[in-house]
Order: C-alpha cells, then sequence, then structure tokens
C-alpha cells in the first residue's frame, strides 16, 4: 500500500450527540412534543417564557437519561442542579436554554465498538439533561426567517464522548452502536433526519505519536451518520492540507453541505464560550437516589450487548447471525419469544433473517405489525424438524400461512399436500418406477457418474407429487443402485 502524506498524521474525534427524548410533554411544561403539528401550535406562556411563569421539570426526563446512563456504565449523580446557559437566538424565547453545567446526571461511562472485527471501547464523559431550541425556516420566504417553537423545550439529553475516536469508521460505529442503544431503551428513536438524534463532531488532527492535541474544528448540521462520516474524512483532510502548506488551523465551527462533502466556516470560536452559566433559581436540585436507580435498572430491557453474547456464548450463533439479530430490538424480542419453545437457534435464525425480514423489507412493514406471531414459525420448524415437511415445503407453508394465519400448520400443509411420506415400501416403489424409467442412466451411474442420483431424485419427486422424504428416498435410491 503506498504510503501518503496523510498518514503521517492522526485524527482525534469527540462527539457531542442530541438525543431527543420520547416523552409525550416537554421537559418543563406540558406541551405535546407529537412530531409533525402545525407550526406554533403545541406552545403555552411556559415555552414562551412569559414574565411570572415558572418550569416544573418532566419526571420521565430524569428517568430516561437514568436509563441511557445505567446502560452506558456510567456513574450516576446523586445530586442534580440545573443552570441557565445564556446566549441570544431568534428561536430561544428566554434568552436562556436551562441545562446543566457542573452537575451532568451521568459522568464517566464507556461503550463498546466493533470496526471491521476490532473492538474498542469509547468513553463516555458526561451526560445531561436539557431543553432543545425552536427552529428557524429560511426557505418558505424569500425575505423573512419564519420562526417554529414547537420544538422549544423538547427534552434532551446531550452525550459527550472522550476525544478516543480516531477515524471516520470508528465514529460511524460509534454513533450507530449509540442509535442502537437508545432505540432498545425505548428513550429516542434516533431519526437523524427528524432531528431527533442530531451530532456535532470536534475534530483535531495530529503527528502519529505526538500526545498534544492539535486545534479543535466543531462541525455541524449533519442529518445520517454517513454524513457524520464524510464530514470528518473532509475535515481532516482540510485541516491536514493547511498544516503541510504551512497554514495555521483556525479555531472554528464549520457546517457540513452534503452535496459536496465539504465543510465551510459558520463563524470563530473563542478559547472559551461566555454563556454565563449560573444556577438555575426556578428549579430546585434533584436528588437521584440508589434505590430510585434500581427501580429505573429493573424497568430496562435487554441491551443488545447482552444478547449478542447470549445469541454467540449460549446459543452457539455466528457472529453475524447475532448482529443481525439484534440490529433491532422488536426483532431481537421476537427471536427470544421464538427459541423459548425450540433449541433448534439455527434454523429459528434463519428463518427470521430469511424470509420473515425478506417479507418485511417488500412490504415495508415493522415486525411488531407482522401478521405472524412467533408461535407460527414455530409450527413450521417443528414440521420440519420431524421430517414432514421439506425445507423447500416448508417455504410454501410459509407463504399460505401469511394468507390463512387462523390455519394450523399440519392443516394447512395437508392441504398443500406437503406432508412427506416416510413409508419404506412406497419410497422403495416410487424410486423402482424413476430407475426403469432410464435404463441407460443406471448404467451410467453404475459406471461411475454418481452426480446422475438427483435425476433420480427429481423423478421420484415428480411421481410423488413432491411427497417422498428426500433424506429417506436418497438412501433407498443408492441402494437399489449399488445392488
Amino acid at each position: 500500500m503506498e504510503v501518503t502524506v496523510y498518514d503521517k498524521y492522526e485524527a482525534v474525534i469527540g462527539l457531542e450527540v442530541h438525543a431527543q427524548l420520547l416523552t409525550k410533554s416537554k421537559i418543563y411544561s406540558a406541551d405535546s412534543t407529537e412530531y409533525g403539528a402545525a407550526p406554533n401550535t403545541q406552545i403555552s406562556p411556559i415555552t414562551l417564557a412569559m414574565p411570572g411563569v415558572l418550569p416544573k421539570l418532566n419526571k420521565e426526563v430524569v428517568d430516561m437519561a437514568i436509563k441511557v446512563g445505567l446502560a452506558l456504565n456510567c456513574k450516576i449523580t446523586e445530586v442534580n442542579e440545573f443552570a441557565r446557559k445564556h446566549y441570544f437566538y431568534a428561536d430561544l424565547p428566554k434568552g436562556y436554554q436551562i441545562t446543566q453545567d457542573k452537575t451532568p446526571i451521568c459522568t464517566h461511562g464507556q461503550i463498546e465498538i466493533d470496526t471491521s472485527g476490532t473492538k474498542k471501547e469509547i468513553g463516555i464523559t458526561r451526560i445531561h439533561m436539557e431543553e432543545d431550541a425552536g427552529k428557524n425556516n429560511h426557505e418558505l420566504d424569500p425575505f423573512y426567517s419564519l420562526i417554529d417553537l414547537n420544538r422549544a423545550g423538547m427534552p434532551l439529553i446531550e452525550i459527550v464522548s472522550e476525544p478516543d475516536i480516531r477515524t471516520s469508521d470508528e465514529a460511524y460505529s460509534y454513533l450507530t452502536e449509540l442509535r442502537k442503544l437508545l432505540r432498545y431503551l425505548d428513550v429516542c428513536d434516533g431519526n437523524m433526519e427528524e432531528g431527533s438524534m442530531r451530532c456535532d463532531a470536534n475534530i483535531s488532527v495530529r503527528l502519529r505519536g505526538n500526545s498534544t492535541f492539535g486545534t479543535r474544528v466543531e462541525v455541524k448540521n449533519m442529518n445520517s451518520i454517513r454524513n457524520v462520516k464524510r464530514a470528518i474524512d473532509s475535515e481532516i483532510k482540510r485541516q491536514i492540507d493547511l498544516i503541510e502548506s504551512g497554514a495555521e488551523v483556525l479555531q472554528q465551527t464549520r457546517g457540513f453541505n452534503p452535496s459536496d462533502g465539504s465543510t465551510a466556516p459558520l463563524r470563530s470560536k473563542e478559547l472559551a464560550n461566555d454563556y454565563r452559566y449560573f444556577p438555575e433559581p426556578d428549579l430546585p436540585p434533584v436528588i437521584v437516589k440508589q434505590n430510585r436507580v434500581n427501580e429505573v435498572k429493573s424497568q430496562m430491557p435487554p441491551l443488545p450487548s447482552e444478547l449478542l453474547e447470549k445469541f454467540t456464548s449460549e446459543l452457539g450463533l455466528s457472529t453475524y447471525d447475532a448482529r443481525v439479530l439484534t440490529d433491532e430490538k422488536d426483532i431481537a424480542l421476537y427471536f427470544l419469544e421464538l427459541i423459548s419453545e425450540t433449541n433448534n437457534y439455527k434454523a429459528a435464525a434463519n428463518w427470521i433473517m430469511g424470509e420473515v425480514k425478506s417479507y418485511l423489507n417488500q412490504n415495508a412493514i415493522e415486525i411488531k405489525d407482522f401478521i405472524l406471531q412467533p408461535r407460527h414459525i414455530l409450527s413450521i420448524i417443528e414440521l420440519v424438524d420431524k421430517g414432514l415437511v421439506s425445507s423447500s415445503g416448508a417455504k410454501r407453508l410459509f407463504e399460505a400461512m401469511l394468507e390463512q394465519p387462523d390455519v394450523s400448520a399440519v392443516d394447512l400443509a395437508n392441504q398443500l399436500n406437503l406432508i412427506q411420506n416416510s413409508n419404506i415400501d412406497q419410497l422403495k416403489s416410487w424410486a423402482e418406477v424413476a430407475l426403469l424409467k432410464y435404463p441407460e442412466k443406471v448404467l451410467e451411474y453404475r459406471g461411475g457418474k454418481k452426480g446422475i442420483l438427483g435425476l433420480f431424485m427429481g423423478e421420484v419427486m415428480k411421481i410423488s407429487g413432491g411427497q417422498a422424504d428426500p433424506k429417506s428416498t436418497s438412501k433407498i435410491l443408492q441402494e437399489l443402485l449399488d445392488s
């Protein structure tokens, strides 16, 4: 592999992820959080920061933050204080944001990622609770910016990683694992295109082996995990090109242009932002006792990392199969219910990864809306395991069951003549008829052309209407041909 000037450097990357929580009301008011409502219809005097109004913390936000912290192996802060972060922006009615400054609810965690088979732990610096701002629209009117305050006050957690990420591939893996975790916990839908999960990337470069950080640049405006990867690659190259040309990397906030994959400056960044933090006087500290942490922990679902370990170590599935099955929570839970009644784990995995997922994709539905329950798939597996239905017959049975889910698998198999005949005398009779039809092929087989066996198998299947048990039929044919 050719060594280039870029190989002299390594990147230092930290990610800040804002996850919008799936609560029914906002973080400090009872306003609805439903997505897609008409502009400025989900607001109230509290959201608009009218004089004299007081915020009230949504308890569900705290519990969701604790869930994420526990899943990321964080320490949960007992005394949680809120602060006002001051800055002026047109879609921030109060002129400040209520957030957490010195006492984030979760600290010092980690998450394991897997990049091309290489595992690595990425540290989590902190997770804190805060409110979102509104949204400016610059496209609907040629002369004015239009403001929609529906998003103002939406509950967020900000998850800040340590600068442990070195490549765009690691960043991609980190965001993929984090989004999967948030979805498993039912705290965020992770839909970046809708803005419910947003990511800012802090990127610098340095010579390999150097422990000193370079000048950090923050990149914003990325609406997909793929675009985060593209932005990081673009920014790493830009910074290295600057350094190699003798220029200086400036500390900036930059935006990402998805059309050409470039970044462009939005504003210069001072060494420190003066947000004039001070304690929020209208919200008392939230005390999180250990018994509350334990209660939240007891309500948590199995996590993807736990299921991955279970599926590979206990069930003997391949890492690939386990990753596919744990990629979505509802798929994983469907599989867990299925294997609770069978120990043919590989067959269960194959059905879900094959016919079931194919049907879901073709019909653009989620497994929670799938007409067949795990018991339906189990009934098909049992018929195959007992040798009553062939693999090809099982697929026909699956298709029939989609149309008639209330009819038992056995009854459907009988209606479709899919039940295999294992009667030795009957199989032998069919096999003899097949051999008599091709006497010259029998001679070829006995002369060493063993591949012709498939011809005789096909003929038996035709004669039996597909009811001949393949395994028994193959054995009988070989016995007749070798005699």
